[in-house]
């Protein structure tokens, strides 16, 4: 049986859904504990009870609240927290650990673990996210029928997708460099994300970004193990809207399958990706350190004899430095409709 790690999420600063004046202001936010509505710290009771109660209690009125989510160890099954709330300033303060079924089948096929909807001004500051991966990545590394995983269309630790404003700050994602699909942060059809000073271990992308994506910044990154930053893949479907405007800069790669990519599938499609700038970037025993790859074509399906219809432009490289673990240091496989 293969030896993967524990998923781990550990938001040690703050994430932060942006689209507010001000935060907490000098209103006193009213604080909802919810071992007091419920919740058992054990690990073993499911506590989404409690945590729904919470939400309820914080999402109705509109002065500030915030949830506070003590030390130890509190269950959680599927759980969706859905606005739009009267409140525009909700805090989740989490000081222990919210962890997922061990039962991979239990949320296996759900869609998501933890998500939040038609929300604005919430933020999830300190804490643990344990997502017990472990089962559904020894199952999948088997070759049995097993579940696709808590996201299975984007199967991910953390998922941006139809957001603005969003502010990820000191977020650690902790996966075995094993584990089959699991990118670290995936953002999609939003605007205005913002990634800063985080450290993502994993067996994917440690950030994937997806079309419709515009106006997103990456900086203070540590990535490994993983697959690097990449954009993509674009051009799965053929009306597709486009990435623009993306700045990843002041990252590490240590020991990845690549560093800065861009990937496109090899079939027309009405995507582009522009406006794109890699900036101090340091490589340690990377395999790929900068890659364009626009035949992507996994199992050599739906797309071979095909030409990219995705056009990359306005792609900057500056300062990208450190050392290659194969000879090719660079690689630009670009389309031949769009060179």
């Amino acid at each position: 049986m293969a030896n993967y790690s524990r998923s781990l999420l550990v938001l040690s600063l703050v994430l932060v859904f942006l689209n507010f004046n001000s935060a907490l202001g000098a209103t006193t936010a009213v604080t909802y504990t919810v071992t007091s509505l419920g919740a058992n710290p054990d690990g073993k009771t499911d506590s989404i009870k409690a945590f729904h109660s919470a939400w309820a209690k914080a999402c109705s009125p509109a002065s500030p609240a915030v949830i506070y989510v003590p030390v130890g160890r509190f269950l959680l099954a599927k759980a969706v927290f859905n606005g739009p709330c009267k409140n525009n300033a909700i805090t989740f303060q989490i000081a222990g650990t919210l962890v997922a079924p061990s039962d991979y089948r239990v949320i296996g096929n759900a869609g998501n673990w933890l998500f939040f909807e038609h929300v604005n001004g919430v933020t999830i500051s300190g804490g643990i996210l344990d997502g017990q991966g472990t089962g559904l990545w020894d199952c999948k590394a088997s070759g049995k029928g097993c579940p696709k995983g808590a996201t299975p269309n984007v199967p991910c630790h953390i998922v941006i997708n139809g957001c603005h404003n969003v502010k990820m700050l000191g977020v650690r994602v902790s996966a075995s460099g094993n584990s089959p699909n699991t990118d670290g942060i995936h953002v999609q059809m939003s605007t205005g994300v913002t990634i800063l000073n985080s450290k993502i271990s994993t067996g994917d992308d440690c950030v994937s970004i997806g079309p419709g994506t515009s106006n997103l910044w990456i900086e203070n990154v540590a990535c490994g193990p993983g697959h690097g930053i990449s954009i993509g893949s674009l051009g799965k479907e053929q009306e597709e809207v486009g990435v623009q405007n993306v700045t990843v800069k002041t990252v590490t790669f240590t020991g990845t399958q690549n560093g800065v990519r861009i990937k496109s599938w090899g079939r027309p499609s009405t995507g582009f990706a522009r406006n794109i700038l890699f900036q101090h970037a340091v490589m340690v025993n990377v395999k790929n350190p900068i890659v364009i790859d626009q035949n992507y074509c996994p199992d050599e399906k739906g797309c071979p004899g095909q030409e990219s219809g995705i056009q990359i432009s306005d792609v900057m490289y500056q300062d990208i430095h450190g050392t290659s673990a194969t000879e090719v240091a660079v690689k630009f496989d670009c389309s031949s409709k769009y060179p």
